[in-house]
């Protein structure tokens, strides 16, 4: 398995992984595009024999860039079970733009199970809370359309350099 910074020639491969996955939510071609070039420093691609079967986006807050937003995780199918998403989280906390991250966030609906064990297991390892608050709501936010967004906080922890 390979670790490494996406480019913008990943885009597509990067689209069709994100909705072979559901329940993740779509983006357009271009904000993936994006993502593989303008957030490609806080975005991983995991690639075995030439396939991506992993993904995941995020960013540091600019307004609190202790914080470290997990924005998707995506794993192929045939790459689930090797505990690639925690690996792949943890290569970008190595990561020298990581340094004087402190906290994980992300948002997760209250049925996604996976994603749940998935940030319950880099809390343990990162020996650190995980804590739980309402952050975008069925009816305010979505309309109704959409699923309240939970928000999942891990830290304070200290990364070692």
């Amino acid at each position: 398995m390979n670790f490494r910074m996406p480019v913008a020639q990943d885009g597509p491969a990067i689209t069709a992984l994100i909705a072979a996955c559901p329940p993740l939510d779509g983006n357009s071609a271009y904000c993936n595009l994006l993502q593989c070039t303008h957030f490609a420093d806080s975005c991983i691609v995991a690639e075995r024999d030439g396939q991506i079967v992993g993904w995941v986006s995020g960013y540091r807050l600019p307004a609190d860039p202790g914080c470290f937003f997990i924005w998707q995780v995506a794993v192929a199918a045939e790459a689930r079970g090797e505990k690639l998403a925690q690996r792949m989280i943890a290569a970008l906390l190595d990561r020298p733009s990581a340094i004087g991250v402190t906290h994980l966030i992300t948002t997760v609906t209250p049925d996604n199970a996976a994603s749940w064990a998935l940030f319950d297991g880099i809390a343990r390892r990162l020996g650190a809370e995980l804590t739980k608050a309402p952050l975008f709501e069925r009816d305010a936010h979505f309309a109704g359309a959409h699923e309240t967004e939970w928000q999942a906080t891990i830290g304070p922890f200290a990364l070692s350099s």
